[in-house]
């Protein structure tokens, strides 16, 4: 039976907000959050019913496990700058691990696009990991990733809308070739990430709202398949629409990628004119 327009609309909708609820909870309780994701991990025994192929099961395990130790401690440890075995968590070495983390959801997925013959929205996902913003350095004034000192100890990473926007049509067009019946519920969670900081009006948030929304679909995903019952969008699959998608998309991202070595090199030829200036 053909699922009606209006039950996708409402279903998506509904979901979209439930996304968002979930990023303000996860934001505004970091304690909360780190037990829950924590406790996440204990649903690992009914994975195997819903999980196949190496995808799936690194996907899920690259998502929960992060977000459960890296993110869930790290946010703790920061803002209560707490001591012990906490302070491991207050180094360096946590922000540089979620930018990894990123770049390898990112990668994970290109390979399977590289797989699927889907070349041009796979090298798509390797752009979107070169234009990953660093980790701010010592030597570098770029402000990449950090966890606020105030109140809530929030994850922040300062990309920039652009980024955001091709991140999000990169991935939809990989959900879309990898598994089109989820393509519908997919949306709903990178439209969730890219609605939060709009209606916050704090663009660094994206990563944090698109770490709680990812998490919590692949949570849902990997215990018991609510969506297909509700949002199945096998029923739009088109292979030449794959294509197409692909192909916009990379002629999109490669103008970016040439914005953003420009961009770079003029901030360090600042840098320098600043340390001569001094």
């Amino acid at each position: 039976m053909e699922t009606p327009i209006w039950q996708y609309i409402t279903s998506m909708l509904v979901y979209i907000v439930l996304l968002l609820l979930v990023v303000e909870l996860m934001r505004k309780k970091p304690k909360f959050a780190l037990v829950f994701w924590l406790l996440s991990l204990l649903t690992f025994p009914l994975w195997s019913s819903q999980l196949d192929g190496w995808f799936r099961w690194a996907k899920t395990l690259s998502v929960l496990l992060p977000t459960a130790i890296i993110v869930g401690f790290g946010r703790v440890a920061q803002y209560n700058k707490l001591e012990g075995w906490w302070r491991s968590f207050r180094k360096d070495w946590v922000l540089w691990s979620l930018y990894g983390v990123l770049g390898l959801n990112i990668l994970e997925a290109s390979l399977k696009d590289f797989a699927m013959g889907n070349y041009f929205n796979a090298i798509s996902g390797l752009i979107l990991i070169v234009t990953i913003p660093l980790f701010k350095t010592k030597k570098s004034k770029q402000n990449g990733w950090a966890i606020s000192k105030d109140k809530p100890g929030d994850l922040l990473a300062y990309t920039d809308p652009m980024w955001n926007f091709l991140y999000t049509t990169w991935n939809i067009a990989f959900v879309y070739a990898e598994n089109p019946g989820y393509a519908a519920s997919s949306i709903c969670i990178l439209l969730a990430a890219e609605l939060y900081p709009i209606i916050k009006r704090r663009p660094e948030l994206y990563v944090t709202a698109r770490v709680y929304t990812l998490a919590m679909h692949i949570l849902i995903r990997a215990t018991y398949d609510v969506f297909t019952p509700i949002m199945d969008s096998s029923a739009f699959a088109n292979s030449n629409a794959v294509y197409f998608w692909g192909a916009i998309n990379i002629t999109l991202h490669v103008p970016y990628l040439f914005w953003y070595f420009y961009k770079k090199r003029n901030k360090i030829e600042d840098n320098k004119l600043e340390t001569v200036t001094i």
